[in-house]
């Protein structure tokens, strides 16, 4: 299922559906390599009251907070820009970084760009 959040649309595929069980083998490269959109969110398996989502992302995503949830980002594959009021933070392949709950943030990427994210399963994607 397709998210988008209060009305607001927004123009990324943000699927909410969890698609992996435990005990069950998750193939990032593939999901990936069979992605078309230009912002893609697929949550791929809950660990305990988190959620781990893979995101394929080219471009900018709107500025946004989340008041009581932090956000890990992963990349993957490419390069991920994480703007925040002071400051950019430019993450590589295997690098990655924990917004804290709270801190308005835009995330870029000026590449196709592979990452994973790790947020509690409640995390409204676009932000509150």
């Amino acid at each position: 299922m397709a998210s988008n959040t209060a009305g607001k649309e927004f123009p990324y595929k943000t699927y909410l559906n969890i698609l992996h069980g435990p005990l069950e083998l998750i193939d990032v490269q593939k999901l990936a390599d069979v992605c078309t959109d230009k912002w893609y969110n697929q949550t791929l398996c809950q660990v305990n009251d988190s959620v781990v989502r893979m995101a394929v992302v080219q471009g900018d995503y709107h500025w946004h907070e989340h008041k009581e949830i932090d956000e890990f980002f992963f990349v993957v594959d490419g390069r991920f820009l994480i703007d925040l009021e002071d400051r950019t933070v430019a993450l590589l392949a295997s690098q990655g970084f924990v917004v804290p709950k709270g801190v308005r943030h835009r995330t870029r990427a000026p590449e196709r760009t592979v990452i994973l994210m790790v947020e509690r399963a409640d995390i409204v994607p676009t932000g509150d």
